[in-house]
């Protein structure tokens, strides 16, 4: 877990020396990075925002190809989405019961759905973990696959697209490029607000819900 927390905070070094030694290999593992994170429900763990910054701070180093790297990725993230979706839909009534698959990510992802509705595979792009459950929670839930498509590939090109562009924009700054660690942590905690914001929200409704549950108790009495 540390040396994760590690690759995510320094992803732009790691990137960097990888792009280096192997200019086109980097495109394949960047691919696979974000094709896992958002196809498989086992890999939420993998950098989804700060990786795509970096990308695009690196690109406008010159070590990748904007032209490149943009529609590949969209396509990596899409056909991720697409196969979870899938996943989801063929398979979740199993994976739900198996003791390794994380049922509160599910249920927070449920009620992200209940909240914003099919929307929810768009914003769900930019929140962490949810992004990797919101497909596979479409698909068992049986949404309609035509909508669901549309979704990914608008929140796909979105997602890909607005972080990539942001950090070729901003990641050749001496600013950011100093100070990198604290610009990934923010990105981080901006990703994860909405979720947190959530997830109060839904424990305020909670303690309300049972005080008035014990203040008609008390009535009856």
């Amino acid at each position: 877990m540390t040396q994760l927390i590690d690759y995510v905070l320094h992803v732009d070094k790691y990137l960097q020396g990888f792009a280096q030694e192997h200019s086109t290999a980097i495109y394949a593992l960047l691919f696979a990075i974000v094709f896992c994170e958002t196809g498989l429900v086992v890999t939420p763990f993998l950098p989804g925002d700060s990786l795509l910054f970096a990308v695009g701070a690196l690109a406008a180093q010159g070590m990748l190809r904007i032209e490149l790297i943009i529609p590949l990725l969209m396509a990596a993230a899409i056909i991720g989405d697409n196969l979870n979706y899938w996943i989801g839909r063929k398979c979740g009534s199993w994976i739900v019961t198996r003791p390794w698959f994380k049922r509160d990510y599910l249920t927070k992802t449920e009620h992200f759905f209940v909240k914003h509705g099919g929307r929810a595979i768009v914003i769900a792009r930019f929140v962490p973990i949810v992004r990797t459950f919101a497909p596979f929670t479409a698909g068992f839930g049986q949404m309609h696959y035509p909508r669901f498509l549309a979704f990914s590939i608008g929140g796909g090109l979105l997602w890909v697209a607005g972080i990539s562009l942001l950090g070729y924009a901003l990641g050749n700054l001496p600013f950011i490029k100093s100070n990198f660690k604290l610009v990934s942590l923010l990105i981080i905690f901006v990703s994860i607000l909405p979720i947190l914001i959530e997830v109060i929200q839904h424990k305020r409704a909670a303690k309300k819900a049972a005080a008035n549950a014990n203040a008609g108790k008390g009535t009856e009495v």
